[in-house]
């Protein structure tokens, strides 16, 4: 089983609250690498675990060539609203459609943790990519820099119990495990970043609206009742209100550069 047959379920249910409210918390991080990777025209570019194509509609800017792939249809159509243009596709990222060395450049935010076999993933990341071509993937940094982890245990407590062995959403982050990986599917690491990242959100109902467009959140909703998952997260959300009503996260994503 892919990773489509799990997560595709789990991330569609609130596509346009993703795109309008959760991914754009990325903005700040994505800005940062388009920076890094000063993309040509000519560029070809693919984004695995696009979701809504936020990212990739920043990158339209300087490339056209640009290609989105994700396990989640709701997400693509969403995508496909930001993008008319763009070549949109669904799948597996351990079986990627696509040719040989057909890409200059291949990204990944916070998708590869999701893989159901994150070796597989990155291999297929690795093969599509030109030799010479230039990768990047964003995960969560250290757990202790991300305000955000306290959300993710209190959804943690409403799941079911994981299978032994089940990685968590900082298994890719403790130890450099990424790097590792990179190096072993053969990538060589250029620069590593774990780079502030601030979740503001204006008032605590965005913030929920959010946080619950989330697929930790919809598999806590379909274990524990959407009233229990709505509650908890708004409880642990508590401490992060600020005076004006924002609510708030500091939190670090690492941004990893690699070269084929």
């Amino acid at each position: 089983m892919g990773s489509q047959a799990i997560q595709a379920a789990l991330w569609g249910r609130n596509p346009a609250h993703w795109a309008t409210i959760q991914e754009v918390t990325s903005e700040k991080p994505y800005d940062y690498v388009l920076g890094q990777l000063q993309l040509k025209p000519t560029d070809t570019l693919l984004d695995i675990g696009c979701g809504t194509g936020f990212f990739l509609s920043l990158a339209a800017a300087q490339t056209k060539n640009i290609t989105g792939f994700d396990a989640t249809a709701p997400f693509l159509a969403e995508a496909r609203k930001r993008l008319p243009e763009a070549n949109f596709t669904e799948g597996d990222m351990e079986a990627l459609p696509f040719k040989d060395a057909t890409f200059d450049i291949v990204t990944g935010f916070n998708s590869f943790q999701y893989a159901a076999n994150i070796p597989n993933a990155l291999k297929e990341a690795h093969r599509v990519l030109k030799p010479g071509g230039r990768f990047v993937t964003m995960i969560w940094g250290y757990k202790e820099d991300c305000e955000a982890a306290t959300y993710l245990a209190a959804i943690g407590r409403l799941l079911p119990p994981p299978p032994p062995g089940a990685p968590g959403p900082f298994a890719l982050s403790e130890g450099k495990k990424l790097e590792g990986l990179l190096e072993t599917t053969g990538f060589k690491i250029t620069a590593t970043n774990d780079y502030p990242t601030i979740w503001d959100y204006p008032d605590m109902q965005t913030a929920l609206y959010g946080l619950l467009s989330a697929g930790p959140a919809t598999r806590a909703i379909d274990h524990s009742g959407y009233a229990k998952v709505h509650e908890t997260i708004k409880e642990a959300a508590q401490p992060y209100v600020q005076p004006n009503g924002h609510v708030i996260y500091h939190n670090k994503f690492r941004i990893v550069m690699a070269v084929r």
